[in-house]
């Protein structure tokens, strides 16, 4: 199976691999960075399992996780997804991300985002995408809201009631590129 790597103008987005575990280590281990996801920092073998679950997901499903690599640097300054959540049939494909902390507030969350929903419209046709966020996370809040999602409510996702934003392919489609 050839694995989609996607580029916006400041990103590549290379599926996960064997070959990102330090990196995914710096940025899964920052505790700031997992606040408001698991609450903890991850340890090298919980980075491990995650990279044999994304692998298993690419496999399976077409989709899972990217890391996100910035161009001019190299490096992996992030990780997100477009991962099916067959395990709760009431919802619909997930788009998520995480940034290392000092690239926080630059436009790479939006800038993925944008190009994940892309993926997730253009080559695996979804007709609708979801994303959530921790009740206090107001800056994945607002890349929901500048990629053009729809606040729904609170839901029950991940064990916990979280705000959940939704966005059509019609609605993406329409939405005023920024």
């Amino acid at each position: 199976m050839n694995l989609p790597i996607l580029n916006t103008e400041r990103l590549r987005l290379e599926p996960i691999s064997d070959s990102h575990l330090d990196g995914l280590l710096v940025l899964n281990s920052d505790p700031e960075v997992m606040r408001y996801i698991t609450g903890k920092p991850q340890t090298r073998e919980e980075a491990k399992a995650l990279i044999e679950r994304v692998k298993r997901h690419w496999a399976e499903f077409g989709r899972s996780w990217w890391c996100f690599i910035e161009i001019s640097t190299n490096d992996i300054i992030g990780a997100g997804c477009v991962q099916y959540l067959g395990h709760d049939p009431a919802n619909p494909t997930e788009l998520g991300w995480r940034l290392r902390k000092d690239k926080w507030h630059q436009g790479f969350a939006s800038e993925a985002a944008r190009c994940m929903a892309e993926f997730a419209f253009n080559e695996l046709n979804c007709t609708e995408v979801a994303a959530v966020c921790h009740p206090d996370n107001n800056a994945s809040a607002q890349v929901m809201k500048r990629l053009g999602m729809t606040y729904r409510g609170m839901e029950h996702w991940y064990d916990m009631d979280l705000p959940a934003y939704y966005m059509t392919k019609e609605q993406f489609l329409n939405w005023p590129r920024i």
